[in-house]
């Protein structure tokens, strides 16, 4: 179905039509002007909106994507049920600034013989790759897409999805696609709860229970820089908080190389002293500790990245 559009009052335009918002980001590109993208599927919340506002510090339009794509969630996974809120999604992204928000239809998106799907690169296959088997297709099919629809000279993307961002990263890298990829450090509630759609499924209970993931993240962290430098007791670690926390099950708590996204069989290097912000950019960390876990029905994600002295 598509989403409602809006009257066009608003200081931002509302496109459904792929054509139409090609249409309208090559002619911003041909006046000069740089657009920077933001893809979503909606429900936005602060972390979304620190994305747009990353965004308008690269580029003087931003374009924003709502769109819950089916071709990336599992036939048990909660397509039906992700929370649509589009009216307020618009008066948000109106109040930030953005230029124009394309929001196509499923049947835009995918034609009645579409048939076409990428192939993930390789670092889709750990981790996610293991529980979400086609996610990644779906979600590089999908922003390819984006990317031809609104060819825009930069897009944005959170750190708390982690491996999506390094995936798309790789895509981008291996199929010579002309657009930068930026990531922006997860944004993070007051008590430390990385920002989410899905956390809006949580009952205060169950809430209170998901900071086990940013706990343990923060446990990990404390330790590699008090010396710990073994990647599997840190793991262990880890998976000691979640269960006391606790949560109902664990998909993966692992520490990997944030390149390649594989297990870390050696010691890490010393940690760096410093209070190094969660952050892709910049400085470069000698690995990333990652969580997947399930409460009450919901699953959640989170990451933190250790960095190296030198």
């Amino acid at each position: 179905m598509r989403p409602e559009v809006l009257d066009n009052a608003l200081p931002l335009q509302v496109i459904s039509c792929p054509a139409d918002a090609t249409a309208w980001t090559k002619a911003r590109i041909a006046a000069g002007r740089r657009v920077a993208f933001v893809p979503t599927m909606g429900a936005l919340h602060e972390g979304h909106l620190a994305l747009v506002r990353r965004a308008l510090s690269l580029a003087d339009e931003v374009v924003v994507s709502i769109f819950v794509n089916p071709t990336q969630f599992g036939p048990s996974e909660d397509f039906s049920r992700y929370p649509r809120t589009f009216q307020r999604d618009i008066e948000l992204l109106s109040a930030q600034g953005a230029a124009m928000v394309f929001a196509p239809s499923a049947d835009d998106m995918y034609a009645e013989r579409f048939s076409t799907s990428i192939s993930p690169p390789a670092v889709a296959a750990p981790l996610e790759g293991l529980f979400r088997p086609g996610h990644f297709s779906g979600v590089c099919t999908v922003v390819l897409k984006l990317f031809q629809i609104v060819p825009a000279q930069v897009a944005v993307f959170g750190q708390k999805d982690f491996q999506q961002a390094r995936v798309i990263q790789d895509m981008v890298a291996d199929l010579n696609l002309d657009i930068t990829i930026d990531v922006l450090a997860t944004v993070r509630e007051s008590d430390g709860l990385a920002m989410s759609s899905r956390n809006r499924y949580l009952s205060p209970t169950d809430r209170k229970r998901a900071l086990g993931l940013s706990t343990a993240l923060n446990r990990v962290f404390e330790l590699h820089q008090n010396g710990k430098s073994d990647a599997a007791s840190l793991e262990q670690e880890m998976r000691q908080v979640l269960e006391q926390t606790p949560v109902d099950s664990i998909d993966y708590a692992g520490i990997v190389d944030p390149v390649t996204l594989l297990s870390l069989q050696s010691p890490l290097p010393p940690a760096a002293r410093s209070t190094a912000t969660d952050q892709l950019a910049g400085i470069k960390p000698v690995a990333v500790a990652l969580i997947a876990a399930h409460i009450s029905g919901t699953r959640l994600i989170d990451n933190r990245l250790l960095f190296a002295s030198e």
